[in-house]
């Protein structure tokens, strides 16, 4: 089988050998839709970095660690598994290779970091699921570890480099959506108060349903489909329509109001296999920024503030809204 080289990259992607170069090493140097093709021309050619030669070069592992999320219900679980995937891909392209743990809580997580630093030499880490008081992110900065995350620091969004998804401008979209159809009462179904990313999609409903001859009620469940259908039939009953916080959610909602509109959010494959509408959000691009944020900090070209980067979701119409 012929050796895969920066040459054969260059040819199937139609650039030149610097442009895979910088691709590889200085992504932000090259225009998205350029690094998207050539970093299409790397994963279907099987193309990797020679790591030991970088290793001596760089005197970096190149091996990165990220967080792994527990079993959920199997619908909304599968949201952090996308991203994995699309990170695991475009560190491969960077010419890193992606660690996985587990961890029950901050103060798990962080005596895993402590374990890890001291076990692997680690060039640095990709946090998820970030919340208020989030302890991990200052345990990491107090002792120079490098790190981004996908999730805003909520209540510090400027302490470090970050990327993540415009929660509520997708459910503005979505209620949008349900006012265009006709929906004038439209309810919200969604997570306990206090959780940063639950508390923007409520504001997304809540802020486009203050327009005149507008009536809607949110109601609060812990994520389940379950625990949705009980919230969901506390709304009152001339409520047409639902927007929902996740697709778990959402299916709740479908079981406890047959022929309401409904909307949910994260497009699940559970949500393409039954028709729900629901806002899908940029996972694969979201991990890409990450990667080339981290990559920046490692080999010293970010800038000399922290980078955010917040990515707009989009609305997938199907059968139910």
């Amino acid at each position: 089988m012929e050796k895969v080289t920066i040459a054969t990259v260059a040819e199937r992607a139609g650039v030149s050998r610097q442009t895979v170069s910088n691709v590889i090493n200085a992504p932000e140097v090259v225009r998205p839709e350029t690094r998207d093709r050539v970093r299409e021309a790397i994963t279907s050619l099987g193309y990797r970095v020679n790591q030991a030669a970088r290793q001596m070069r760089t005197g970096r592992s190149k091996l990165l660690a990220v967080r792994i999320e527990p079993a959920r219900d199997g619908i909304n679980g599968s949201v952090l598994d996308r991203f994995l995937h699309g990170l695991t891909d475009a560190a491969a392209v960077a010419g890193y290779r992606v660690m996985l743990y587990t961890a029950a809580g901050d103060a798990a997580e962080i005596a895993t970091y402590d374990e890890l630093l001291t076990a692997y030499d680690l060039d640095g880490f990709v946090l998820t699921s970030t919340h208020h008081g989030d302890p991990r992110t200052s345990w990491l900065a107090e002792r120079g570890v490098p790190f981004v995350t996908f999730g805003r620091p909520w209540g510090a969004p400027e302490t470090h480099s970050w990327v993540d998804v415009d929660n509520a401008a997708g459910t503005a979209a979505a209620t949008r959506r349900l006012i265009e159809t006709g929906h004038t009462r439209i309810g919200f179904l969604g997570w306990p108060a206090g959780s940063g990313v639950g508390d923007a999609r409520r504001l997304g409903w809540a802020s486009t349903m203050a327009g005149p001859d507008l009536e809607g009620l949110a109601v609060a469940a812990d994520d389940g489909v379950d625990t949705g259908a009980a919230a969901a039939a506390l709304l009152p009953k001339d409520i047409t329509a639902v927007v929902c916080a996740s697709d778990s959610l959402a299916l709740g909602a479908m079981r406890a109001l047959p022929g309401r509109a409904v909307v949910g959010f994260d497009d699940t494959a559970v949500a393409q296999a039954i028709g729900l509408t629901s806002v899908s959000q940029p996972l694969a691009e979201a991990a890409g920024r990450c990667m080339d944020m981290l990559a920046e900090l490692l080999d010293g070209r970010a800038p000399n503030h922290p980078t955010q980067l917040l990515l707009p979701p989009s609305l997938v119409v199907r059968r139910t809204a």
